[in-house]
């Protein structure tokens, strides 16, 4: 899959068979970045599924993103990773399907209902950290840019990670490209050290602050 998705040159099939024809539009979930991300039914398997759609006409770094995005999904498979069906070019668009989550981000939900309780807080330290663990030790990735938006919900109480777009490789158990949110960063990243497992680790304590608080914390 990788020397095809390096000139963006993605086969109609990847895990399903994902036709622009066989996909239906039930809501629009977001927007940003050079492309939407909505909620879709895939007709063939009766199947819900997130389709973020991105214009290939996007510049280089989103393009970079997208096909770091995709190589991660495709080889990733844990119940704390959303899971991923595929992709597909539909005149100059990408359209990556992947898992839906039916509550949506952690960001958006306790910016709805405040505070989340310590005991709920708890789980959510146990999947997010599952998932951090399976990148690093599995894959040697570490993540760059977790913060309450890029971990999801669902109705079943199931954390997940996603975004990968800025997503690293690990050599020697650090990486250089300063990419990520500046709000969530270790204090060595800001002051231009390299990326670590440790800078992920920094990430996750501020997630889980802002989560207990309700708010961010400084």
């Amino acid at each position: 899959l990788a020397p095809q998705l390096a000139e963006l040159s993605i086969p109609q099939e990847t895990k399903l068979d994902l036709k622009l024809e066989d996909i239906t539009v039930l809501e629009e979930l977001g927007a940003g970045n050079g492309g939407t991300v909505n909620k879709v039914l895939h007709k063939t398997t009766d199947t819900i599924m997130a389709r973020k759609v991105i214009h290939v006409e996007a510049k280089n770094s989103v393009r970079r993103q997208i096909l770091r995005e995709l190589q991660i999904m495709h080889k990733c498979n844990s119940p704390y990773i959303v899971s991923f069906y595929g992709a597909f070019l539909n005149e100059g668009d990408i359209s990556i399907c992947m898992e839906y989550m039916n509550l949506g981000s952690l960001d958006h939900i306790y910016k709805k209902i405040g505070p989340i309780p310590e005991e709920i807080v708890g789980k959510i330290t146990f999947g997010l950290l599952a998932g951090l663990v399976y990148l690093y030790e599995k894959h040697r990735i570490i993540h760059r840019d977790v913060k309450p938006s890029n971990i999801l919900l669902d109705s079943e109480g199931h954390i997940k990670i996603a975004d990968f777009g800025v997503s690293g490789q690990l050599i020697n158990s650090v990486a250089n490209t300063f990419v990520g949110t500046s709000a969530y960063m270790a204090p060595e990243r800001i002051q231009g050290g390299k990326y670590s497992v440790q800078s992920d680790v920094w990430s996750v304590g501020i997630t889980l602050m802002e989560l207990a608080l309700g708010k961010f914390p400084f």
